[in-house]
């Protein structure tokens, strides 16, 4: 007998010695949690510094460097539409990934908000909104972790996007109707940002009952009443003799 036979026969027991692989009852590998996914999700957190540098070289306007540091702020941007995608079709999906992708994203926006409101290109106010936003949203979803994982929804991503968009223009040394467009997009995406923290507020809510819900019923099932004569539904016989 063969070592691998020997094994099968460990694992399986004679008659399923010779039985292919399961992919039902055979146990599933879990997910490596270092993969490319998280690995770009990371990389584009350490970006984040690096791009703060470059924005404020030469007093935070000096033409190559605001080009450098838009070129920074894109790549980082661009990770952030294939980390998820990857995770998705290649069974990469984990709990970091979950939690780190949106806080990669708050990071890199943030980031780059508050920079361009200390140069004077951004208002502050919009700043503060968006920010606001994030952390709450950020918060929510720490305060619901161990009853589940809230993912990026699709607002939350079309909110990134706008916001990415908005802030390429006002990083690129450009002027006139370029900042007007910019102003237009960075509108769309506060009306975006806003929507989509209450929707993560209910989705929070939500979440937080449903496990409180299932919770509960899982010890009232454990501590229900049993049956005092026994079994339940079996009536107990009197004594005729």
């Amino acid at each position: 007998m063969t070592d691998r036979m020997r094994r099968a026969v460990h694992e399986h027991g004679i008659a399923g010695a010779g039985r292919g692989p399961d992919h039902i009852t055979d146990p599933v590998d879990p997910v490596p949690l270092v993969n490319i996914a998280n690995a770009l999700t990371v990389f584009r957190i350490v970006l984040v510094p690096v791009f703060v540098v470059a924005l404020f070289i030469g007093g935070g306007h000096d033409t190559v460097w605001r080009i450098i540091a838009a070129a920074i702020f894109a790549i980082a941007a661009i990770t952030d539409r294939y980390d998820g995608r990857l995770a998705r079709e290649r069974g990469l999906v984990t709990d970091f990934g979950k939690m780190a992708d949106p806080i990669a994203d708050k990071a890199l926006i943030g980031a780059a908000l508050v920079g361009l409101s200390i140069l004077g290109d951004l208002s502050w106010w919009v700043t503060a909104v968006i920010l606001a936003r994030e952390l709450g949203v950020t918060a929510l979803r720490f305060w619901v972790l161990r009853h589940g994982v809230i993912p990026a929804s699709r607002g939350g991503k079309l909110k990134t996007l706008l916001q990415a968009v908005a802030i390429g223009v006002y990083l690129l040394p450009l002027d006139g109707p370029w900042h007007v467009g910019a102003a237009v997009v960075m509108g769309l995406a506060l009306v975006v940002t806003v929507f989509t923290g209450f929707d993560y507020i209910w989705q929070a809510l939500a979440l937080r009952n449903r496990s409180v819900a299932a919770g509960r019923a899982e010890t009232e099932a454990g501590n229900g009443p049993s049956g005092a004569s026994g079994a339940p539904g079996v009536r107990p016989r009197r004594n005729t003799g």
